[in-house]
């Protein structure tokens, strides 16, 4: 469970970072409207990751206790993600449709950079080997 919780925060960092990048790229190029949609793209996709470490936690802590196990909230992302369409159908002026599903993947992104990273850091850096 320590080490869900420590790759939740790690992949937050991430998520963070790159929104900042996105709100620079927003306030000082004249490509508002491809960063504005990144960012809430970014930020639904953030919202569907924070909802699955929560529900992954819970499910963990249901197996250890024996209980009956619940969802992993796929429908709640689903629906996020279902909102940033909706907000960008509503703002086609503010917003663009491709920037917005790339911002929602950017959380998948994240995981899997993380996860070759935490690979190699415990490969000790060494490549090929096992």
């Amino acid at each position: 469970m320590e080490e869900l919780q420590q790759m939740f925060h790690r992949q937050r960092k991430y998520i963070f970072y790159l929104l900042s990048v996105y709100t620079v790229g927003w306030g000082f190029t004249q490509y508002k409207t491809i960063f504005l949609s990144l960012i809430v793209g970014t930020a639904i996709s953030f919202y569907g990751l924070w909802i699955l470490a929560r529900k992954a936690n819970r499910f963990g802590q249901a197996v250890i206790e024996g209980k009956k196990v619940s969802s992993l909230g796929t429908f709640s992302r689903m629906a996020a993600a279902g909102l940033a369409v909706l907000i960008v159908m509503r703002y086609p002026h503010y917003f663009s449709m491709i920037p917005m599903v790339f911002g929602l993947m950017t959380s998948y992104f994240v995981i899997i950079i993380d996860y070759f990273l935490q690979k190699i850091r415990k490969s000790g850096g060494k490549r090929g080997e096992y």
